[in-house]
């Protein structure tokens, strides 16, 4: 089949909604506006960076940009469909395995020489993990997001072959009226989020995707490893959904003790109603009599608790059983705080998530012994692995603080204690000075004394945590991240504060924790002393102590997106590899397991880009079985709210896990001397970039970064002070600007200044050098892939309209001069390596998505410009900001992973 005829039912989609499309714009938004997007859908690539129609009025022009940006959401929607449509075809005509798929990175294992035994040992040890944060990129609305969901749910039942006419036309009147509804809903927000909304956000996706997704994924990966070494091994619970969402307290301010309980409390709730549904649900299947089948003792036990009572039930031990524990989860889940309601009377509460297993494996064993076991294949198995990923919190939930308040308060401990004045110490004595108040059970804070408010903040924010391990068990909060971090007594700092709130105790005079302790290294600087830093954490026997009370595991986070704003785009993804490389070889020598967690975000300039291809980049040693990744803002609803969508992501995370762990790479190589000479070479470019004079006030002027921290599409603010420089701005708004301007620049920025220097100097051979690397090395090959696809989305012709907007116009001209050189040099650059002559030539699948949505996007960002020039001319037109702020929502939407 040509890939012609593969793409046929997503033409019909993409036709459909054309029609419907169409007929909403005429009816709603006038023969204007229509005729309008119907031009912009029939302008070629030349003429999509020139200007509009002038002459459209402001209420025309505000209908046109809703108008792309809902061509654009529901283009995304019948290009996901189409993609798990395609999924389907493969397995039902038998195709080999696809990359990222279980069947094919088991069967690779199995070719390499991996034995059943292998594959074991290393899920003893492994660890899967997507971590969901808030950072705010994802501007949709939850209301737009279930309105996508209910399109996607009509257009997949319209593909279905034994529609009569009367269906057709009924669903298409289903679909016109979402899609009316859609144009009637309001795409911004007009109040801020606050971190509660974020919360509501995140366990959303719960109920639309992981309790679904997850326990088919461990039943998958249970049947292809029977299916490839004809026998089964134990598969622990290794993959885990995690979040950030009401832990994360850098640079935002909102969260505070209460906040963390609400978050936990609020995933209880989630956790606990899907508990109580899926046992009624089992309540109705599993109506077994006595009279024809045995049941075990256990359960005739279990049974002998139920508050159901009814005749009719005197001979359904399991529905008696079941009854019994749906009245203990429900007093459970009341215990804890959480509101609920059931059918039954709450019973006696479970003590702990083990309790209930033990009654779930009770129901299991009976059935099993009884000749039922196809029914414990069922939804009670589900049920089991759910308990044992979700357990009584959902997921578990990540602390994070900037280093510096973490200083600030030991700080204030110790002043009130009558210590040393922590701040003007150096580095050997804060390590010295925090070692000796670590060996000690004393504690330094007292309640007779005052603290700051910000102390007392953090303060109640530890306490609370060990409360919420305590109650809801350990792994509820299971890792606390020191943002910025730079050196060991950063790490001893955020020690001490834990043994404050009990979170390190001594027992039997050896320290113990029951949370990690996770150094986050952000910037070119940090990264480059990692492994000095770790190796010196290693060195100290109190450390070495405690490593022992974490099973000998050590985590460590990397930032690609400080990283990237600090030194350009391939110089951040080579230190990055780097500081992997020497991290391995670090932990080695101190016999310390690893365990890298990458924050990357959803844009290439924060590490965005195919997670199946990055994992199997990373060097040598640095996945071993464990990993974790942030999933964040506009990648989330992208990635999870569908399970088959959100199925298939999980799946390629851990068939490359699997894979990158056990399976020998023939040729991957990175010649550090090549990588070093491209990075000095791009570093420079890029820093000769971003401090140039003027540089800061080119960026507030030619990009849309004032009206993002208007948006409200979070609860942090889009800097940390006022800005100066681009030290002072977040790295997700610093990318997030750049992609509505079109010009990507933290995707490639310092590529071609860097390729050009080293064929200059090396010529021909250097030319050959490179060509050969980008064959053989996997870190090159992603590192160019993934510039292609940002490439591929930037339009310098739309970001001079942007630079347009700049006052000083000697200025404008100038650094927008460079910017197009540099943009050249790397696209002859990339084309010099691959030897393609055209972007995306590798790739028909992405190239044909945004020939589909380029016309509309175009529109997006000329509107866009044209609205700031309008806003700077009348600071308080709020109908220009409002529209401002749809096209920010449009160009993200088209672009999918712009922050």
């Amino acid at each position: 089949m040509s890939d012609l005829d593969k793409d046929l039912p997503l033409r019909a989609d993409l036709a459909r909604l054309d029609r419907a499309l169409a007929e909403v714009l005429s009816e709603q938004a006038g023969p204007e506006v229509y005729a309008e997007v119907r031009a912009i859908a029939g302008r070629s690539a030349e003429e999509r960076s020139q200007p509009l129609a002038a002459e459209l009025s402001p209420a025309a022009a505000m209908a046109l940009v809703r108008a792309c940006g809902l061509y654009a959401q529901l283009f995304n929607i019948a290009e996901d469909l189409h993609h798990v449509r395609r999924r389907r075809a493969h397995r039902q005509a038998g195709s080999a395995p696809q990359q990222g798929s279980l069947s094919r990175a088991l069967g690779k294992l199995k070719a390499d020489g991996v034995s059943i035994a292998m594959l074991a040992d290393t899920l003893r040890d492994a660890y899967v993990g997507a971590i969901l944060t808030a950072h705010p990129t994802e501007v949709q609305r939850q209301s737009v997001l279930d309105g996508h969901r209910a399109v996607r749910r009509f257009l997949g039942k319209l593909a279905a072959a034994d529609l009569t006419p009367e269906e057709e036309l009924e669903l298409e009147a289903k679909l016109k009226r979402v899609i009316v509804a859609l144009w009637q809903t309001s795409e911004i927000r007009h109040f801020k989020l606050a971190v509660k909304d974020e919360i509501e956000n995140g366990v959303a996706y719960h109920p639309l995707t992981f309790f679904q997704a997850l326990p088919a994924l461990y039943q998958r990966l249970d049947r292809q490893i029977e299916a490839t070494w004809g026998q089964t091994t134990p598969l622990p619970s290794f993959v885990r959904v995690g979040s950030w969402i009401g832990g994360d307290r850098d640079g935002n301010p909102n969260v505070d003790a209460a906040v963390l309980r609400h978050a936990v409390t609020r995933q209880a709730q989630v956790a606990f109603e899907h508990y109580l549904y899926e046992l009624a649900a089992l309540y109705r299947e599993l109506s077994l009599s006595q009279r024809l089948v045995g049941v075990s003792p256990a359960l005739v036990g279990l049974a002998a608790l139920t508050p159901d009572q009814e005749e009719s039930r005197r001979e359904e031990p399991y529905r008696r059983a079941l009854a019994a524990m749906e009245a203990r989860v429900l007093a459970t889940g009341l215990q804890l705080g959480v509101r609920l309601s059931g059918r039954w009377p709450a019973g006696r509460p479970y003590a702990d998530q083990a309790e209930f297993q033990a009654d779930l494996a009770v129901l299991d064993a009976s059935l099993r012994e009884h000749g039922s076991a196809t029914l414990a294949d069922g939804r009670l198995a589900e049920l089991i692995r759910a308990v044992d990923v979700f357990g009584f919190f959902l997921m578990p939930l990540d602390l994070r603080q900037f280093a510096g308040s973490h200083e600030a308060v030991v700080g204030e401990l110790f002043a009130r204690a009558g210590l040393e004045e922590f701040a003007a110490l150096d580095e050997a004595a804060r390590t010295r000075v925090l070692l000796r108040e670590l060996a000690t059970p004393r504690l330094l804070y007292s309640p007779y004394l005052d603290y700051s408010a910000e102390a007392e903040k953090e303060l109640a924010i530890f306490r609370e945590a060990a409360l919420i391990q305590r109650q809801f068990g350990a792994d509820a909060i299971g890792q606390s991240i020191i943002s910025n971090c730079a050196q060991v007594s950063d790490i001893l700092a955020l020690a001490l504060l834990l043994k404050e709130a009990g979170m390190i105790r001594l027992v039997d005079g050896q320290p113990r924790a029951s949370v990690n302790l996770v150094p986050l290294f952000e910037t070119i600087a940090d990264l480059d002393r990692s492994a000095q830093v770790m190796t010196a954490l290693f060195a100290l026997p109190w450390y070495q102590q405690l490593l022992d009370s974490r099973g000998r595991m050590q985590e460590v986070m990397l930032g690609y997106s400080d990283s990237n704003k600090d030194g350009g785009y391939l110089t951040s993804q080579w230190q990055l590899y780097q500081a992997e490389k020497r991290l391995v070889r670090c932990f080695a020598d101190g016999r310390v397991k690893l365990r890298l967690f990458h924050g990357r975000g959803g844009s290439v300039g924060r590490g965005g880009g195919p997670s199946f291809e990055a994992i199997m980049a990373q060097p040598a040693g640095s996945v071993a079985g464990r990993i974790r990744i942030t999933e964040q803002g506009e990648v989330i609803a992208s990635k999870y709210s569908d399970p088959a969508i959100g199925g298939r992501n999980l799946e390629a995370l851990v068939a490359a896990t699997l894979e990158a762990s056990l399976s020998g790479c023939a040729s991957c190589e990175t010649d550090e001397t090549v990588f070093d000479e491209l990075s000095d070479a791009a570093y420079r470019a890029y820093r000769e970039l971003v401090e140039a004079p003027g540089f800061m006030q080119y960026f507030l002027e030619a990009t849309p970064i004032n009206a993002i921290a208007k948006l409200n599409i979070g609860s942090r603010p889009a800097s940390r002070k006022s800005l100066a420089s681009i030290k002072d701005l977040r790295a997700i708004p610093w990318v997030f600007s750049w992609s509505q301007s079109r010009v990507m620049l933290p995707g490639w920025f310092g590529v071609g200044s860097a390729v050009r220097a080293f064929i200059e100097r090396h010529g021909e051979a250097g030319r050959a050098r490179l060509q050969s690397l980008y064959r053989s090395s996997p870190f090159f090959q992603v590192v160019l892939s993934n510039m292609e696809q940002v490439l591929a989305k930037a339009d310098l012709g739309i970001a001079r309209r942007f630079a347009g907007l700049v006052e000083d116009r000697v200025l404008a001209e100038a650094l927008f001069g460079r910017i197009q050189a540099e943009w050249q040099a790397t696209l002859d650059a990339f084309y010099a390596i691959t030897g393609q002559s055209v972007l995306l030539e590798k790739n028909p699948t992405l190239h044909r998505s945004l020939e589909t949505r380029l016309p509309y996007l175009d529109a997006l960002g000329l509107l866009q410009a044209e609205l700031l020039s309008r806003l700077r001319r009348q600071p308080d037109d709020a109908e220009a900001l409002y529209a401002i702020h749809l096209t920010i929502n449009g160009t993200s939407a088209g672009l999918r992973n712009s922050g």
